[in-house]
């Protein structure tokens, strides 16, 4: 299967609401933090529910915030190698896809109260009557990925299967692509298909809805853990304002977090901890630099 630049980055987007936050280069002379948003819905409507996030930044800066909303995450990359933008918020992928086009840092990562982590798993599950419980018992049955740009439903569960000796390719009976995770949930718990990726953030919303029963369903594999979306900026951002942009992340909490529900807090992190994004890539022979 063939992934490209823009495809991956677009999954990432759909997966990942929160903002997307950017500061200008002419924001450091003009001393105003320009905050971007990915349009996952009006654009008017993004600005509004992102206020307290503004709010909150322009309190712990000392400056003025103002909200401005971008094309897509593929823009986004561009724009901060050509040093329009100085930070930004990027999904897993599309972060570990951009530092091979643009000289960018990860330097915080968020939590949700809901997850209470700053990181989740991907999971391969079945029916406890299916008679599946390992990776071998997945061989001629049926099964659903998510979408094929999709993190934990397509590219964590194929490289894990990979990792264990199975060839997605040749091994499964039948595989479609569900376009969600929910409806992978619904698939598995009404007997549809026989097993499913999911996320377990994901799973665990499936199950608080009614749409899955967990005494239902086994694990069959789950993934190491996968880092949440970071907030990146530019290598080359002065010493003092990356101190200051850091401090002031670190401090916003207790605001809506998109469809994610409240946020517990940033967290600091690094480029380091993406790496097993880096090894999935390789699993997956993925060229990253390539991918355009």
């Amino acid at each position: 299967m063939k992934f490209t630049r823009r495809s991956v980055l677009a999954g990432t987007s759909m997966l990942l609401a929160p903002p997307l936050l950017s500061l200008g280069a002419a924001a450091q002379t003009a001393n105003v933090l320009n905050v971007g948003l990915i349009p996952s819905e009006d654009s008017r409507a993004m600005i509004s529910n992102s206020q307290a996030m503004m709010d909150m930044l322009s309190k712990s800066l000392g400056m003025p915030v103002k909200p401005f909303v971008a094309a897509d995450y593929n823009g986004v990359i561009e724009a901060l190698r050509s040093k329009r933008l100085d930070v930004a918020y990027l999904g897993p992928f599309s972060y570990v896809m951009g530092t091979t086009v643009a000289p960018i840092e990860a330097f915080a990562v968020a939590e949700t109260k809901k997850a209470g982590r700053a990181f989740y798993h991907s999971l391969v599950i079945a029916r406890k009557d299916s008679g599946i419980k390992t990776v071998a018992d997945l061989k001629g049955k049926t099964f659903a990925f998510v979408d094929p740009t999709s993190t934990s439903g397509h590219l964590f569960p194929k490289a894990g299967l990979m990792k264990d000796g199975f060839n997605t390719e040749k091994d499964f009976g039948r595989v479609i692509f569900s376009g969600s995770h929910d409806s992978n949930a619904v698939a598995v718990q009404n007997k549809k298909i026989d097993a499913v990726a999911i996320a377990d953030r994901i799973l665990d919303a499936a199950i608080a809805k009614g749409l899955a029963k967990r005494e239902d369903l086994v694990v069959v594999w789950k993934s190491d853990p996968i880092p949440e979306s970071p907030t990146v900026w530019r290598r080359d951002l002065d010493p003092v304002l990356k101190k200051r942009v850091q401090a002031a992340f670190l401090d916003v909490k207790d605001i809506p977090w998109s469809d994610q529900g409240m946020l517990n807090g940033f967290h600091p992190t690094n480029d380091k901890a993406y790496d097993i994004i880096r090894e999935t890539a390789k699993i997956l022979n993925l060229d990253l630099k390539a991918m355009k």
